[in-house]
Protein backbone atom coordinates (compact mmCIF):
# COMPACT_ATOMS: atom_id res chain seq x y z
CA UNK A 1 0.00 0.00 0.00
CA UNK A 2 1.21 3.52 -0.77
CA UNK A 3 0.98 5.76 2.29
CA UNK A 4 1.09 9.55 2.06
CA UNK A 5 2.21 11.18 5.31
CA UNK A 6 0.98 14.77 5.66
CA UNK A 7 2.51 16.74 8.54
CA UNK A 8 0.74 19.30 10.68
CA UNK A 9 1.33 23.04 10.66
CA UNK A 10 4.96 24.23 10.73
CA UNK A 11 6.34 20.75 10.02
CA UNK A 12 7.90 19.26 6.89
CA UNK A 13 8.21 15.73 5.60
CA UNK A 14 11.31 15.08 7.69
CA UNK A 15 9.25 15.54 10.87
CA UNK A 16 8.06 11.92 10.58
CA UNK A 17 11.57 10.79 11.49
CA UNK A 18 12.05 7.02 11.24
CA UNK A 19 8.36 6.23 10.86
CA UNK A 20 8.55 5.95 7.03
CA UNK A 21 11.31 3.34 7.39
CA UNK A 22 9.17 1.32 9.78
CA UNK A 23 6.26 1.42 7.34
CA UNK A 24 8.52 0.42 4.46
CA UNK A 25 9.84 -2.49 6.51
CA UNK A 26 6.22 -3.65 6.79
CA UNK A 27 5.96 -3.68 2.99
CA UNK A 28 4.45 -0.27 2.28
CA UNK A 29 5.57 2.48 -0.07
CA UNK A 30 5.77 5.82 1.73
CA UNK A 31 5.83 9.46 0.72
CA UNK A 32 6.51 12.03 3.46
CA UNK A 33 5.16 15.26 2.01
CA UNK A 34 6.45 18.78 2.50
CA UNK A 35 3.65 21.09 1.45
CA UNK A 36 4.19 24.24 -0.65
CA UNK A 37 4.82 27.66 0.87
CA UNK A 38 6.46 26.33 4.01
CA UNK A 39 8.95 28.84 5.35
CA UNK A 40 7.82 31.59 2.99
CA UNK A 41 5.55 34.60 2.94
CA UNK A 42 2.90 33.29 0.56
CA UNK A 43 -0.72 33.75 -0.47
CA UNK A 44 -1.26 30.00 -0.75
CA UNK A 45 -4.28 28.64 1.08
CA UNK A 46 -5.70 25.38 2.30
CA UNK A 47 -7.03 24.59 -1.20
CA UNK A 48 -3.45 24.67 -2.51
CA UNK A 49 -2.35 22.18 0.12
CA UNK A 50 -5.28 19.94 -0.68
CA UNK A 51 -4.39 20.17 -4.38
CA UNK A 52 -0.77 19.23 -3.64
CA UNK A 53 -1.91 16.05 -1.90
CA UNK A 54 -4.46 15.29 -4.64
CA UNK A 55 -1.61 15.54 -7.16
CA UNK A 56 0.31 12.82 -5.32
CA UNK A 57 -2.84 10.69 -5.15
CA UNK A 58 -3.24 11.04 -8.92
CA UNK A 59 0.38 9.99 -9.43
CA UNK A 60 -0.05 6.77 -7.44
CA UNK A 61 -0.77 3.58 -9.40
CA UNK A 62 -3.33 2.37 -6.83
CA UNK A 63 -5.53 3.82 -4.07
CA UNK A 64 -3.54 5.30 -1.19
CA UNK A 65 -3.74 5.62 2.56
CA UNK A 66 -3.70 9.24 3.69
CA UNK A 67 -2.24 10.09 7.10
CA UNK A 68 -2.67 13.61 8.48
CA UNK A 69 -1.26 14.90 11.76
CA UNK A 70 -3.00 17.79 13.52
CA UNK A 71 -3.79 20.49 10.93
CA UNK A 72 -2.73 18.01 8.27
CA UNK A 73 -6.00 16.26 9.05
CA UNK A 74 -7.86 19.08 7.32
CA UNK A 75 -5.64 18.61 4.31
CA UNK A 76 -6.12 14.86 3.98
CA UNK A 77 -9.88 15.09 4.51
CA UNK A 78 -10.07 17.71 1.78
CA UNK A 79 -8.01 15.46 -0.50
CA UNK A 80 -10.24 12.50 0.32
CA UNK A 81 -13.25 14.62 -0.62
CA UNK A 82 -11.57 15.48 -3.91
CA UNK A 83 -10.48 11.90 -4.73
CA UNK A 84 -12.74 9.51 -2.78
CA UNK A 85 -12.34 6.64 -5.23
CA UNK A 86 -8.54 6.85 -4.96
CA UNK A 87 -8.27 6.74 -1.17
CA UNK A 88 -8.31 3.40 0.65
CA UNK A 89 -8.26 4.84 4.18
CA UNK A 90 -7.77 8.14 6.00
CA UNK A 91 -5.82 8.15 9.25
CA UNK A 92 -6.04 11.18 11.55
CA UNK A 93 -3.23 11.60 14.09
CA UNK A 94 -4.55 13.40 17.18
CA UNK A 95 -7.15 15.33 15.25
CA UNK A 96 -10.63 14.80 13.80
CA UNK A 97 -12.25 15.26 10.39
CA UNK A 98 -13.08 18.94 9.87
CA UNK A 99 -16.56 20.15 9.04
CA UNK A 100 -17.25 21.91 5.77
CA UNK A 101 -16.56 25.63 5.92
CA UNK A 102 -14.20 25.58 8.91
CA UNK A 103 -10.53 26.50 9.07
CA UNK A 104 -7.80 25.07 11.27
CA UNK A 105 -7.25 27.97 13.69
CA UNK A 106 -6.08 31.58 13.89
CA UNK A 107 -2.49 32.43 14.75
CA UNK A 108 -0.47 35.63 14.71
CA UNK A 109 0.75 36.66 11.26
CA UNK A 110 4.27 38.07 11.11
CA UNK A 111 5.65 39.53 7.87
CA UNK A 112 3.07 37.74 5.77
CA UNK A 113 3.47 34.30 7.35
CA UNK A 114 2.45 32.38 10.46
CA UNK A 115 5.50 31.37 12.51
CA UNK A 116 5.52 28.62 15.11
CA UNK A 117 3.69 30.25 18.04
CA UNK A 118 5.76 28.77 20.86
CA UNK A 119 4.82 26.16 23.43
CA UNK A 120 2.62 28.45 25.52
CA UNK A 121 0.06 28.29 22.70
CA UNK A 122 -0.70 24.64 23.46
CA UNK A 123 -2.57 22.95 26.29
CA UNK A 124 -0.44 21.26 28.95
CA UNK A 125 -1.60 17.68 28.13
CA UNK A 126 -0.58 18.17 24.49
CA UNK A 127 3.05 18.82 25.39
CA UNK A 128 3.43 16.91 28.67
CA UNK A 129 5.47 14.12 27.06
CA UNK A 130 7.85 16.48 25.27
CA UNK A 131 11.01 17.11 27.26
CA UNK A 132 13.28 20.06 26.66
CA UNK A 133 15.33 18.25 24.03
CA UNK A 134 12.29 17.20 22.02
CA UNK A 135 10.78 20.67 22.23
CA UNK A 136 14.01 22.19 21.02
CA UNK A 137 14.17 19.66 18.16
CA UNK A 138 10.61 20.37 17.03
CA UNK A 139 11.06 24.11 17.26
CA UNK A 140 14.35 23.99 15.34
CA UNK A 141 12.61 22.24 12.45
CA UNK A 142 9.46 24.38 12.53
CA UNK A 143 8.89 26.72 9.60
CA UNK A 144 6.25 29.34 9.00
CA UNK A 145 3.09 28.54 7.07
CA UNK A 146 0.94 30.68 4.77
CA UNK A 147 -1.83 32.45 6.71
CA UNK A 148 -4.51 31.17 4.35
CA UNK A 149 -3.65 27.60 5.24
CA UNK A 150 -4.58 28.18 8.86
CA UNK A 151 -7.77 30.21 8.38
CA UNK A 152 -9.26 29.33 4.97
CA UNK A 153 -12.48 27.33 5.29
CA UNK A 154 -12.15 23.80 4.00
CA UNK A 155 -14.47 23.06 1.07
CA UNK A 156 -16.10 19.63 1.30
CA UNK A 157 -18.75 18.70 -1.24
CA UNK A 158 -18.55 15.00 -2.09
CA UNK A 159 -20.57 12.66 0.16
CA UNK A 160 -18.51 9.76 -1.18
CA UNK A 161 -15.87 10.72 1.40
CA UNK A 162 -18.06 9.14 4.08
CA UNK A 163 -17.59 5.71 2.49
CA UNK A 164 -13.82 5.83 3.04
CA UNK A 165 -12.73 3.87 6.15
CA UNK A 166 -11.31 6.20 8.79
CA UNK A 167 -8.94 5.59 11.70
CA UNK A 168 -8.43 8.16 14.43
CA UNK A 169 -5.17 7.68 16.33
CA UNK A 170 -5.78 9.92 19.33
CA UNK A 171 -3.10 10.93 21.78
CA UNK A 172 -5.08 10.31 24.97
CA UNK A 173 -8.78 10.56 24.08
CA UNK A 174 -10.77 7.36 23.75
CA UNK A 175 -13.96 6.87 21.72
CA UNK A 176 -16.29 7.80 24.58
CA UNK A 177 -14.37 10.96 25.42
CA UNK A 178 -14.21 11.90 21.75
CA UNK A 179 -17.98 11.57 21.40
CA UNK A 180 -18.49 13.82 24.41
CA UNK A 181 -16.11 16.41 22.99
CA UNK A 182 -17.71 16.36 19.55
CA UNK A 183 -21.13 16.85 21.12
CA UNK A 184 -20.01 20.38 21.97
CA UNK A 185 -19.38 21.05 18.25
CA UNK A 186 -22.53 19.85 16.45
CA UNK A 187 -21.30 20.43 12.89
CA UNK A 188 -18.15 18.40 13.59
CA UNK A 189 -20.23 15.72 15.30
CA UNK A 190 -22.48 15.52 12.23
CA UNK A 191 -19.47 15.18 9.91
CA UNK A 192 -18.09 12.41 12.10
CA UNK A 193 -21.46 10.64 12.40
CA UNK A 194 -21.77 10.22 8.64
CA UNK A 195 -18.52 8.26 8.28
CA UNK A 196 -19.58 4.67 7.63
CA UNK A 197 -16.49 2.88 9.00
CA UNK A 198 -14.52 4.51 11.80
CA UNK A 199 -12.26 3.30 14.58
CA UNK A 200 -10.70 5.27 17.43
CA UNK A 201 -7.39 4.09 18.89
CA UNK A 202 -5.55 5.68 21.82
CA UNK A 203 -1.83 6.18 21.25
CA UNK A 204 -0.98 7.06 24.84
CA UNK A 205 0.85 10.28 24.01
CA UNK A 206 0.53 14.02 23.71
CA UNK A 207 -0.11 15.84 20.47
CA UNK A 208 3.21 14.99 18.76
CA UNK A 209 3.55 11.19 18.92
CA UNK A 210 5.88 11.12 15.92
CA UNK A 211 8.43 12.70 18.25
CA UNK A 212 7.47 11.36 21.68
CA UNK A 213 6.30 7.82 20.80
CA UNK A 214 7.46 7.07 17.24
CA UNK A 215 7.58 3.29 17.66
CA UNK A 216 4.04 3.17 18.98
CA UNK A 217 2.77 5.47 16.21
CA UNK A 218 4.51 3.40 13.54
CA UNK A 219 2.98 0.22 14.95
CA UNK A 220 -0.51 1.72 14.86
CA UNK A 221 -0.04 3.07 11.34
CA UNK A 222 1.00 -0.38 10.12
CA UNK A 223 -2.15 -1.82 11.69
CA UNK A 224 -4.34 0.89 10.19
CA UNK A 225 -2.94 0.38 6.68
CA UNK A 226 -3.93 -3.29 6.67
Amino acid sequence: MRILLVPGLWLDGASWGGIPHALEAAGHTVESLTLPGLGEASDLGIADWVAAVAERIDAAPDPVVLVGHSGGGNVVWGAADARPDRVARVVFVDTVPPANGFGISEFEVVDGAVPFPGWDAFDAPDIADLGENLRARIEAGARSVPPGVTTDPIALANPARFRIPVTLLMGSVDAEELAASLAEWPVFAEEFRQIEQVEVVVIGSGHWPQFSRPERLAELLVAAAR
